[in-house]
């Protein structure tokens, strides 16, 4: 019998994901992360990013931004700013945000203000890179 680890995605929203997975790749914030079962227990911060959860065959891509990842030696939970699956993301809304992003940032005087919306034009950036690759991998048109 194969080994798995369970998976738990939740965000404000509500649960975004539950299952098993032979591995999970996360966004953490010095890195991608791959987590196999019994990996040994972590707690760190995610960035916003693409999450895989591979199970067999099949890969489920989720975006996450930001938020938390606990790992146990049978457990993966991501308590995520906010997660969707992959292929609900919105490219053209995204666009617009990036855009409005980069707009905020011209001649932006307050440091607070830039900040903002320089995390805004990561995160948007982040959400366009993910759909990039569902392309790349023939997930998307």
């Amino acid at each position: 019998m194969a080994m798995t680890i369970d998976v738990q995605v939740v965000s404000a929203e509500g649960s975004v994901y539950a299952g098993v997975a032979d591995m999970v790749v996360a966004p953490g914030e010095m890195g991608e992360l791959g987590i196999l079962p019994r990996h040994a227990p972590l707690l760190t911060g995610l960035r916003p990013g693409e999450l895989r959860i591979i199970h067999g065959t099949e890969t489920e891509y989720l975006f996450v931004n930001g938020g938390v990842l606990e790992i146990q030696p049978n457990l993966v939970t991501v308590l995520a700013d906010s997660a969707e699956r992959a292929t609900d993301i919105d490219e053209a809304k995204a666009m617009a945000a990036k855009q409005a992003a980069e707009a905020r940032m011209a001649g932006q005087t307050d440091q607070m203000e830039y900040a903002a919306a320089q995390a805004e034009l990561l995160e948007q950036i982040a959400r366009l890179k993910t759909l990039q690759r569902l392309r790349e991998q023939g997930l998307l048109r």
